[in-house]
């Protein structure tokens, strides 16, 4: 009994220790396989460290997100953020200092009439060329021309207008001349109505003559300056521009002066009153009031016309004359920029950029559903600020060489080729070329 005991004490013990010995030996089996996944895993790691996919999953959130290698979990706040990023509006912002010369000058643009010239005529300060426009919240690049004429490479762009309308089209024509020359192929005597091509890039740039953009006739007095010599028709477009527009691919409208000058207004070939014309018992149109109606019908006709080209309204350019009455009495001698609220411009040039804004926006609604697109290129505010832009007595040749206190009819409504008038293509352009109206000036 006491064998049997001590054999029974025996085997319990033995049992154990057997299931401790398999104990231990899964244990260490199961060991070695953690270490060797923990092994492999810093292998891994480390090899993939290396790559340039690990190295882009071990940047920062907010490096992710501008690589946009963030998870798909992340797009919703991605659209999110898109959606609350801020339009810029180009036409807010302010002029800074720039070391750099203009794009071009007279040595190198041939296209420069005389009267625009301030350079050639020795304008002796030069000031007024080292300035850029900065936006508030973007950044504008200078114009690259080659671009541009890759953009519009067989197309057509008409600018309507009168005499600013012109200088605006020369301006582009002198910073597109360091990639191509533009080739005069028509223009009318007086060269108001002129055509150029651009045959390496088969464009096309027209300036049709339209001061009113309706109808109007110029009666010929005879050299008598008292009479009226300008009949506007408030319900007939001029059909110097109509006739031409289904060529157009784009197409730039301007408003002018023109609509300061005293006319016999007309409907339905009746005369309903006049502008600016006291010796005549007629109704008084305000000009804002004929501006409104000759918009009013040339943007409905774009708006809903079945030619559809891209079509920009850019707004009123202010003038910058000071003191006297008369014409040679007059001038624009500042030499530097305005600050900010330092002018807030002529209550006629802002009722004019109102009706401008407050048209576009209606015809764009109805261009819209039409497929039209209309947008507004707004370089008012831009141009206020800018009174050291204008030719002044300088739209001739050295014109005091005679008599420096000699009064000279001063030209502050036209601008200085080279001059801020460049800025008002860097705009345009932009707007061309992205087609992005979020970037651009736009109602």
């Amino acid at each position: 009994m006491a064998d049997e005991a001590v054999v029974a004490d025996y085997e319990p013990v033995h049992a154990n220790e057997g299931r401790s010995s398999i104990g231990l030996i899964f244990f260490k089996f199961f060991s070695v396989l953690f270490l060797a996944g923990a092994l492999c895993y810093l292998f891994m790691s480390n090899f993939n460290a290396w790559t340039p996919e690990a190295k882009k999953l071990s940047m920062s959130l907010e490096k992710q997100d501008a690589l946009t290698v963030r998870p798909l979990i992340k797009e919703s706040t991605v659209k999110e953020q898109l959606l609350k990023k801020e339009v810029c509006d180009l036409s807010v912002g302010e002029w800074i200092p720039k070391l750099a010369g203009p794009a071009y000058t007279h040595e190198t643009c041939n296209q420069i009439p005389r009267y625009l010239n301030c350079l050639k005529n020795e304008r002796p300060d030069t000031g007024y060329l080292h300035w850029r426009w900065k936006p508030s919240d973007c950044d504008l690049p200078p114009i690259d021309p080659l671009k541009f004429l890759n953009a519009m490479r067989n197309k057509s762009i008409a600018f309507l207008g009168a005499s600013i309308c012109h200088n605006l089209v020369v301006s582009l024509t002198c910073l597109l001349s360091k990639v191509e020359e533009a080739h005069d192929i028509f223009h009318d005597s007086a060269f108001n109505t002129r055509t150029w091509y651009y045959s390496s890039h088969n464009l096309t740039l027209y300036v049709i003559w339209a001061p009113f953009l309706i109808h109007y006739e110029t009666i010929d007095n005879h050299g008598d300056k008292s009479q009226i010599d300008t009949h506007l028709h408030l319900d007939i477009l001029d059909s110097k521009w109509t006739s031409e527009y289904n060529k157009f691919d784009y197409v730039v409208i301007s408003g002018g002066p023109d609509f300061y000058r005293s006319s016999i207004i007309y409907e339905n070939n009746q005369v309903i009153g006049c502008h600016y014309c006291p010796h005549l018992k007629l109704r008084n149109l305000a000009t804002d009031e004929i501006y409104r109606k000759a918009l009013q019908l040339s943007l409905k006709f774009i708006a809903t016309s079945e030619h559809k080209p891209f079509v920009i309204l850019r707004t009123w350019s202010p003038s910058h004359y000071e003191d006297g009455e008369l014409p040679n009495e007059r001038v624009c001698s500042r030499t530097m920029p305005f600050r900010e609220g330092e002018i807030s411009g002529a209550p006629s040039d802002l009722k004019m950029r109102e009706v401008e804004v407050e048209e576009l926006q209606k015809a764009a609604t109805i261009g819209a559903r039409n497929g039209v697109r209309m947008e507004l290129l707004d370089t008012y505010h831009l141009s206020l600020l800018r009174p050291d832009g204008h030719p002044g007595p300088y739209g001739t040749y050295r014109p005091f060489d005679s008599d420096m206190k000699k009064k000279v009819q001063n030209d502050c409504l036209h601008w200085c080729l080279p001059g801020p008038i460049d800025t008002w293509n860097e705009l345009l352009l932009k707007m061309l070329i992205s087609g992005d109206a979020g970037d651009s000036v736009s109602v």
